[in-house]
């Protein structure tokens, strides 16, 4: 009998990958097993949907295609998750996904980046979310003209990792 994803992400330190690793294993070796780790982010446990989130990067970059049929789930439900490490792996996840993504869900996957923008004090979920926004705005006026206001607003954030993305990113956009 398989082994439960959920209890293979329990307990250890928090900051730690726990069992993580072996969890992408399993789902690369097996992908019908994805369903079983995406359930994850239901779980009760913050760890456990710190490191499905963790989990799902990875796969993300070793088969997007296995993410793909779930972009309506991560938007949904990830989205919905008042969690920084959903949000800040949901900025990734749309990043990479991008190309995957139809006009509906690349219009509900912007409502929540600009949501973590502009509401966020997450750090990393900042950093992230920039990353991301800044990309799509290279191609999206209307992204550009929204996003230029906050990265100006960032760009005075006393946390350094923050200040200099937002900065870095005002210079990739010609604002400044």
């Amino acid at each position: 009998m398989a082994e439960d994803f959920e209890t293979m992400l329990t307990g250890g330190h928090p900051n730690s990958l726990g069992r993580t690793l072996k969890v992408v294993e399993v789902v690369l070796a097996d992908p019908d097993r994805f369903g079983d780790l995406f359930a994850c982010y239901g779980s009760d446990d913050a760890v456990v949907r710190l490191r499905t989130s963790n989990a799902m990067k990875r796969l993300a970059a070793a088969r997007p295609d296995l993410l793909v049929p779930y972009i309506d789930r991560l938007i949904d439900e990830v989205g919905a998750l008042d969690q920084a490490s959903a949000q800040w792996t949901l900025a990734q996840l749309f990043g990479e996904l991008a190309g995957d993504m139809d006009p509906a869900q690349r219009m509900a996957a912007l409502a929540i980046m600009k949501r973590n923008l502009a509401e966020h004090e997450d750090w990393i979920v900042l950093n992230m979310t920039m990353e991301t926004l800044s990309a799509w705005a290279q191609d999206d006026p209307d992204l550009r003209t929204w996003l230029l206001p906050h990265l100006k607003r960032l760009a005075s954030d006393r946390r350094k990792s923050i200040k200099g993305r937002a900065e870095k990113k005002l210079r990739a956009l010609g604002a400044v």
